[in-house]
């Protein structure tokens, strides 16, 4: 991955609506060649701030550039291409024939036969596309984004629609195209699929940035969990004892039967002291998921906004 060029540069971006607003003071760059995530709920501003990248919407304040151009010249000149929630096509002509109708509309585009091989849709490239599924229809787009062999692909909610089957298919061929040196910037509210396919993710949370850095980093920054079967009952400790002794704020429990789970930044250093104390057996520690660290940087914003 170069990380001294950058594909998109989001400079101090604000979009408002009316009253509503949207985009609130948002900064942030993607080095070309990376795949990068937008994670964040419904409401949050991921798809205003894709359609600002692809230069369909201006923003109110900030600065936008994209491949080292205005957003509108970049997209308009096929180095972007992108696969959106709604786009309109036309249900009585083929796959195939969809594909031939958009690349005569462009002086250079990659060969309609290749690309639909790419995108998975060789196979049913004969079919109308009013019989075509959910799944299928974004592969159609997927398709049509990379006609003009585009140096950036913008995804929103890319695999909407799609099974678990598609859906993985879908980022098999996604990861092909990063390996050919695509830079990838898809927006989801799939915490697994954010936390499966992005270097790096940037969460949003009422349009603004809560987080921003690679999944390991974020998951990493929130403690491990230290889990097992607890015997500190038996040695005359109690969990809130523990707690205390291993930095009050920064570590909480929970149980579950007669298992317990501990979550801190020191999670090696409790795990030696409870099993050197016999407190706990059948240890396991692992790394907070995606989703625990999404709900918990959510509710710490929502808390700050009180």
């Amino acid at each position: 991955m170069n990380t001294e060029q950058k594909a998109v540069s989001i400079e101090a971006v604000t979009k408002r609506f009316g009253s509503l607003t949207a985009v609130d003071d948002v900064s942030f760059t993607v080095p070309v060649g990376e795949v990068m995530a937008l994670l964040g709920p419904n409401g949050a501003g991921k798809t205003t701030l894709l359609d600002m990248i692809l230069g369909f919407t201006k923003q109110n304040a900030g600065r936008i550039e994209v491949l080292g151009s205005q957003p509108t010249a970049a997209t308009t000149g096929g180095r972007v291409g992108a696969v959106l929630q709604t786009r309109g096509l036309l249900d009585d002509l083929s796959v195939r024939e969809t594909l031939q109708m958009v690349a005569a509309c462009h002086y250079r585009h990659l060969p309609v036969e290749d690309v639909m091989a790419r995108a998975g849709i060789d196979t049913f490239g004969g079919q109308k596309v009013k019989k075509c599924s959910g799944g299928q229809v974004q592969r159609l787009r997927f398709a049509l984004a990379l006609l003009t062999d585009p140096q950036l692909l913008i995804l929103d909610e890319p695999t909407a629609g799609m099974d678990a089957s598609a859906r993985r298919d879908f980022w098999n061929s996604m990861h092909a195209e990063a390996e050919r040196g695509r830079t990838i910037v898809f927006a989801t509210h799939y915490l697994q699929e954010a936390d499966d396919y992005a270097d790096r993710v940037v969460l949003l949370g009422k349009g603004r940035v809560v987080a921003d850095g690679s999944v390991a980093d974020m998951t990493n920054g929130h403690g491990k969990t230290v889990e097992g079967i607890w015997h500190g009952r038996t040695e005359g400790l109690e969990p809130e004892e523990v707690c205390r002794r291993f930095g009050g704020d920064n570590i909480r429990f929970e149980y579950e039967g007669a298992r317990i789970a501990f979550t801190t930044s020191n999670s090696d250093a409790l795990a030696l002291f409870l099993l050197e104390r016999s407190l706990i057996s059948d240890v396991r520690v692992t790394r907070p998921s995606m989703e625990n660290v999404f709900f918990e940087l959510t509710d710490d914003q929502a808390r700050s906004e009180r």
